[in-house]
């Protein structure tokens, strides 16, 4: 059984974990920078993380991912029609470029550029999130054909990801600017309302 110590101690494994791939993917994540960017002792790594920077870099992939797919959700929600909602939607992600100092993506984009195939066991988690993510943003879109609606989520998501990487390449939040304003006329032509 975890004590509320071990809980905390684990869950500061996972966050320093998930900042280190946000800024450099698994590269980045070593268990050694794991433990200095948490403050965990090593020892806790292995007692919470049996099977390694694998399991850990899994975990911590899925905490991220349901956090994001709050924040997505959240921002979709508040919006009204289609153009307000990819807005919004790109404007969260903006603010999380920027608040890095344009120094961090998206921890499963990150990821991804990482896995070969002694990494095979950590992609499931990065194909769920993005499923997931895509799964949310079709929701949240009143485009009447199924196809067209599954293939604009995918178009969104893709987006936001070639954002990160051109604004941080850029220093710039202008590439999820010119993705909302595209995005929004053909959320807005699909949903039948240009």
């Amino acid at each position: 059984m975890t004590t509320p110590k071990g809980a905390a101690a684990k869950a500061r494994m996972l966050d320093a974990t998930i900042g280190l791939m946000r800024r450099g993917g698994l590269a980045r994540a070593g268990v050694n920078e794991i433990v200095a960017a948490s403050g965990a002792p090593k020892g806790s790594v292995y007692h919470f993380f049996p099977e390694g920077k694998r399991q850990i870099a899994v975990e911590a992939l899925e905490r991220y991912a349901g956090r994001i797919h709050a924040s997505m959700d959240e921002a979709l929600s508040h919006a009204g029609g289609p153009r307000a909602k990819v807005r919004a939607l790109f404007a969260l992600v903006a603010r999380r470029l920027e608040e890095a100092d344009f120094g961090a993506s998206c921890a499963v984009g990150a990821v991804t550029l990482d896995l070969d195939a002694d990494l095979e066991a950590v992609r499931p988690a990065a194909a769920s999130a993005f499923a997931d993510w895509r799964a949310l943003i079709e929701r949240h879109f009143d485009i009447p054909d199924r196809k067209r609606r599954e293939a604009f989520a995918g178009l969104v998501l893709t987006a936001i990801q070639g954002g990160y990487v051109r604004g941080r390449a850029e220093r710039s939040v202008e590439p999820f600017r010119e993705a909302a304003r595209w995005l929004g006329d053909i959320a807005e032509r699909e949903a039948g309302h240009a």
